[in-house]
């Protein structure tokens, strides 16, 4: 039995770490500095998120209290989190992508009195803001040159650069020393961990308050589901900290494991880094995963002749390769040779781009494809998809490392009940748990819910939204929808999301956007079609593939008519949506459709930090130009 099972508490797990799998001195953390990798070591985090905590100490910090962050992923999101984690202090994390609004509103409702700012741009948007939160009274640029833009500003809260903030709390620490373990050993699992907000695609932003208890517990299941993980890998992390989904499964997995995280430079920069780091295991997102798709079959087939034939052949060998193992069979000596022929032809290729050491890749934050995970599958990388919410800690499920089936989003983690109930009538179709699984196992769609040591606290400060959510038997309401398929949970969709047609048929927006999102030519679909006769849609291209099919440069994409107007790029996209379309049930096909320049922006308020388009806004937003594709004449099916 795993030594963490006694573990309840956040700030356990590092020096769990340290007493019983590596040295102090081994390392922790990576990050790029000049031309070079950095390594930094446990005793370093540790050492210095002592200086952190004797500094908070002594400006009058307690347990309970909050302190921000809006800083990208870096070992001083570490330092500080480890810092305030163990003298019982509440990590609020704040997306950087925020907009001033949000940024002020989530310090004023989380009364959070210090903030860590990452770089000159977050740190020019605390300043515009800082006098409008009462509660604030530090703020911490980890960036040095930081003065030059105080100038305007005459701010109620100090100001003090991070480096000189440890150097301060680390002339203390041995005044701290003792103070710092007796508040540690007193944090209990039940205590207050994090503040994440998540606005969701309406209203404005809600504390999802997250105890140690949630945090510690998820990542305990998450191991104990996917054993293969050991203290010998290594995380390449890009996905932000700020989110639940790679707090827990990169950084606190690797805190109970002791496995190293590196810190990609930036998404740009992440092919580079994936060389470089050559990590075993990476947290990502599906549409990462649809881009190295998209681009895999570009460079595989567009030189036509043999180049693509031999592509083309080693994808179906790999197809049926993994499809006689994952039906319990041999596949035989003949099967195993060209698969082999077909690993040195193409796939080996493809995984040396990815460092050539993937154990597997983690996918969560929405719905991966099917055809994109059978893709990765063809080609022998795994990847595991998981399910959950901010409001879940957040993993309800996820892929087990031996049993694959694309589509869904694994089997029920330990320890939690899940539910599926009839939208309408609010009966239950199935409660699941881990326990209960069985692989043949199938239920009709309806509300996922959840109950067990995943679900959050509740909303700070506003409990009438926490009894909207969690009802009074303990069920919390994912608003998903989705069923049971061979034993493992399938989404279909958001409750929100659902459009109903003019003739009341129901559409869930998510699977006929994937059908689309097939074509290498478009980036994004966005449905319309409630109370509409028809399916109709805002259709953001594939940048790169428009530029080159048709030798556009960036100022095609600076212009400032919202839509693409040529009709020979609208007729180009509009072949791949006939031919998709016959996918579909016909009430579900897009009839009509416009072609937006640039994608939708969290800047404009058009989706949520998470990526999830905001409805309403968008058509709000559009509502004249949606309303004339249902003034248009058609073609019929």
């Amino acid at each position: 039995m795993s030594l963490i099972n006694g573990l309840s508490t956040v700030p356990e797990l590092l020096r769990h770490v340290v007493d019983h799998i590596h040295p102090e001195t081994s390392t922790f953390l990576l990050q790029k500095v000049n031309n070079s990798w950095e390594e930094i070591s446990y005793k370093n985090v540790l050492d210095t998120a002592d200086s952190i905590s004797s500094y908070f100490l002594e400006m009058g910090i307690k347990k309970g209290d909050r302190l921000a962050l809006i800083i990208e992923n870096s070992p001083d999101y570490v330092y500080y989190d480890q810092g305030i984690q163990q003298i019982g202090a509440v990590n609020v994390s704040i997306y950087p992508t925020l907009t001033e609004s949000d940024i002020e509103y989530i310090l004023k409702d989380s009364g959070a009195r210090s903030i860590l700012v990452g770089n000159n741009f977050l740190f020019r948007k605390i300043l515009k803001i800082a006098n409008f939160c009462p509660d604030l009274e530090r703020i911490i640029p980890v960036f040095e040159g930081y003065e030059k833009y105080l100038d305007n500003f005459h701010l109620n809260a100090g100001v003090i650069y991070f480096g000189d903030l440890i150097a301060e709390g680390n002339s203390q620490k041995e005044i701290y020393r003792k103070e710092i373990s007796q508040i540690r050993l007193g944090i209990s699992g039940s205590d207050l961990s994090s503040l994440i907000y998540t606005s969701g695609t309406t209203g404005v932003p809600k504390g999802v308050m997250l105890t140690h208890s949630n945090f510690v517990e998820n990542v305990k299941v998450c191991l104990q589901q996917i054993p293969v993980i050991n203290k010998d890998e290594t995380f390449l992390s890009f996905l932000p900290l700020s989110h639940v989904f790679e707090r827990t499964a990169t950084y606190h997995v690797c805190c109970a494991k002791g496995c190293k995280i590196a810190f990609a430079q930036s998404l740009e920069l992440l092919g580079k880094n994936m060389s470089e780091i050559k990590p075993t295991v990476m947290s990502c997102v599906p549409r990462l995963l649809e881009r190295i798709h998209d681009k895999a079959m570009k460079n595989g087939t567009s030189a036509g002749g043999v180049k693509s034939r031999i592509f083309l052949w080693a994808i179906e060998t790999g197809k049926k390769h993994r499809e006689t193992e994952e039906a319990g069979k041999n596949p035989g000596l003949v099967l195993n040779s060209k698969h082999r022929l077909a690993d040195k032809l193409v796939f080996s290729k493809i995984k040396e781009k990815t460092g050539g050491r993937l154990k597997f890749m983690l996918s969560g934050g929405a719905a991966l494809p099917r055809n994109v995970g059978e893709f990765f599958g063809n080609l022998g990388i795994k990847v595991l998809e998981g399910f959950g919410l901010t409001e879940t800690s957040p993993v309800i499920s996820v892929t087990e490392y031996h049993r694959q089936v694309y589509g869904t989003v694994g089997r029920i983690i330990p320890g939690i009940e899940v539910g599926i109930r009839d939208v309408e009538s609010g009966k239950f179709n199935s409660i699941q748990t881990h326990h209960t699984f069985n692989d043949q196992f199938e239920c009709d769609e309806g509300e996922i819910v959840v109950r067990g040591h995943c679900v959050m606290k509740g909303y700070w400060n506003k409990p009438e939204d926490t009894a909207q959510v969690i009802d009074a038997n303990g069920w919390f309401h994912t608003g998903d929808i989705g069923r049971f398929y061979k034993g493992n949970l399938q989404i279909t969709d958001r409750i929100k999301n659902m459009l109903v047609n003019s003739y009341g048929k129901n559409i869930y927006p998510t699977p006929v956007e994937n059908t689309y999102l097939k074509s290498p030519k478009i980036e994004q679909v966005f449905l319309i079609g409630d109370k509409r006769e028809y399916v109709t849609a805002i259709l953001i291209p594939a940048k790169e593939t428009l530029e080159e099919k048709f030798g556009l440069n960036e100022t095609f994409f600076k212009n400032k008519e919202t839509f693409i107007a040529e009709k020979e790029i609208n007729d180009w996209i509009k072949l791949d949506i006939k031919k998709l379309s016959a996918e579909l049930a016909k009430f579900e096909r897009i009839k009509n459709f416009i072609v937006k320049r640039n994608p939708f922006t969290i800047e404009e308020g058009e989706i949520t930090p998470t990526m999830k388009a905001k409805r309403k806004v968008i058509e709000k937003k559009y509502a004249e130009e949606i309303n004339e594709m249902y003034t248009q004449d058609i073609d019929a099916d």
